[in-house]
């Protein structure tokens, strides 16, 4: 087969290969044109979307704040009655018209669905559509007026109703008050039971009583200056016994204390056997009954002449003072009994001592108390902490300033003080004659204007201007009614249970039953026979 030349083959090549390539080279200019086209709109997309988010969201703001800012806006008028409506539901309840107050509480309901849709769809509310909603609840409130749910009856009503609360709280309080005393006057029945195992076994036992007359043959201890006395006045064996176990392990020198317990009757035998059985630390511990003190009687003592008056026994005991009755903690036998009002005859009952620390049977101690007997008192007679960081702690709260007498001596304002841990110098007590000074304020208050009730009250007076002002941590005061600082607690020397529930109750505040219970052997066979846990 014959070939074309050469010189015909090649130039028809050659055109159509640059044909082909400028044709690739055009497509692939319109693709890149395209793709970065397609790229500008998407990057373009985002921002777009977000700045029209933005002027919906503040376009919304804007609707809504005009909206309830309008006085004309049917969404505000709905939102009015609303308002008023759950008022007057209120009302309806309390005047007990149950149907009335269901009619609003549903029409309420009604309103709010309005405005919830409303404000799902974003647009205001149209009087078409909610003149229904505003004519019905109109109605219902006109019928409100119509039944006096007015202002001015709901005030009457209102105040009406808070002079009944007034009423139903006094009568709580009194009640609460009332039952509160009762608990705190109340004789648990393991202690009882204590008191009646430890009298028979007194009489029962006469080992134990000639361990009591060895303990007696201490005479000497009893009248020494050089040791530490403290006296207790308690009918209470298991509290006396507490005072004297947590003094004992908390002291340097156990040894030169001694104890002087003074108790009734009725007690001694019991309280004898106690202390005759334990030993607590070579502490010495006597004890005595009042009833053996035969310059204790009417014709000294003005509380007991007091007590053989018909009109103070009407108001203590019958409960009947003048043309009203007595407030129930006037009543508490404590306050009459002579073992409260024996602290004001220290120096008689211990004619031989010079100084001592009186204890109430209602504390605890938690560090060691030698230190208070060289305290300077500066020539007074009475050393206490003082009690008046709070202004109802003064003289004005304990005494009748509209009384002349109290008026004209006392300063209203006079820092108040506390008994239960008292350092009395007796030196001084016998040279002021305070005894007398008690006498004379208990003569003048026979008929009560001066206060009603206590020790403290005639010991204010007694020891005015007598009291030097202790350092607050030797006596922490308030454990048996109310919170106290657990720093102030972890300071204190003594602890003082003063109010009704006391640690040995179960009425007492739980969370300060340890700092008294660990001083108590409940281990001890008296203590689990009688059921003491």
């Amino acid at each position: 087969m014959r070939r074309r030349p050469p010189d015909f083959r090649r130039p028809v090549r050659r055109r159509l290969s640059n044909a082909f390539w400028w044709t690739l080279c055009f497509v692939a200019v319109l693709l890149f044109v395209f793709i970065l086209s397609k790229g500008s709109q998407i990057e373009s997309r985002p921002v777009l979307i977000k700045r029209s988010y933005s002027h919906e969201r503040i376009m919304e703001g804007l609707n809504i704040t005009e909206e309830m800012l309008n006085p004309s806006s049917i969404a505000r008028q709905i939102s009015d009655q609303i308002s008023l409506a759950k008022a007057f539901v209120v009302i309806a309840k309390e005047s007990s018209n149950l149907q009335f107050a269901w009619e609003l509480s549903a029409q309420i309901r009604n309103s709010q669905i309005l405005l919830s849709n409303a404000a799902t769809r974003r647009a205001p509310l149209s009087i078409t559509e909610a003149e229904t909603a505003i004519r019905d609840m109109a109605l219902l409130l006109y019928q409100a007026q119509q039944l006096h749910y007015d202002s001015a009856t709901m005030i009457m009503r209102l105040k009406a109703k808070i002079q009944i609360l007034d009423e139903n709280v006094s009568s709580v309080s009194e009640k609460s008050s009332k039952y509160g005393q009762i608990a705190a006057e109340e004789v648990p029945k393991s202690l009882y039971c204590l008191g009646v195992r430890l009298t028979t076994e007194w009489f029962r036992n006469l080992n134990v009583q000639r361990k009591f007359s060895e303990k007696r043959q201490i005479d000497t201890k009893l009248r020494d200056n050089d040791l530490y006395h403290f006296c207790v006045f308690s009918d209470n064996i298991l509290a006396t016994s507490v005072v004297v176990n947590s003094t004992a392990l908390n002291s340097k020198n156990p040894d030169r204390i001694v104890f002087h317990l003074i108790t009734d009757e009725v007690n001694y035998a019991a309280m004898k056997a106690w202390f005759s059985m334990n030993n607590f630390r070579r502490v010495t511990v006597d004890v005595q009954k009042f009833e053996d003190f035969s310059w204790l009687n009417a014709s000294y003592v003005p509380v007991l002449k007091q007590l053989q008056d018909s009109d103070t026994q009407n108001y203590y005991f019958s409960g009947n003072g003048g043309d009203s009755r007595t407030p129930i903690k006037f009543r508490n036998p404590k306050y009459l009994s002579m073992l409260n009002h024996l602290r004001f005859y220290i120096p008689e009952v211990f004619p031989a001592l010079k100084k001592v620390v009186f204890l109430d049977d209602d504390i605890v101690v938690q560090k060691d108390l030698s230190d208070l007997f060289s305290i300077n008192l500066n020539g007074n007679v009475n050393g206490a902490v003082e009690t008046c960081m709070e202004t109802f702690h003064r003289y004005h709260k304990y005494l009748n300033y509209s009384h002349p007498l109290i008026r004209e001596h006392f300063d209203p304002d006079a820092c108040g003080w506390a008994f239960g841990m008292n350092v009395f110098d007796l030196v001084e007590w016998r040279k002021r004659n305070v005894t007398g000074i008690y006498h004379y304020w208990q003569e003048k208050n026979v008929d009560r204007t001066l206060w009603k009730l206590g020790t403290l009250p005639p010991g204010l007076l007694t020891f005015y201007g007598l009291t030097e002002p202790l350092d607050p941590s030797w006596h922490v005061l308030g454990l048996g009614y109310t919170n106290i600082d657990p720093k102030v607690i972890e300071k204190g020397a003594v602890l003082h249970f003063n109010g009704n529930s006391k640690p040995w109750l179960k009425i007492g505040i739980e969370k300060y039953k340890p700092l008294w219970e660990k001083y108590v052997d409940y281990t001890h066979p008296l203590l689990q026979s009688c059921n003491f846990h």
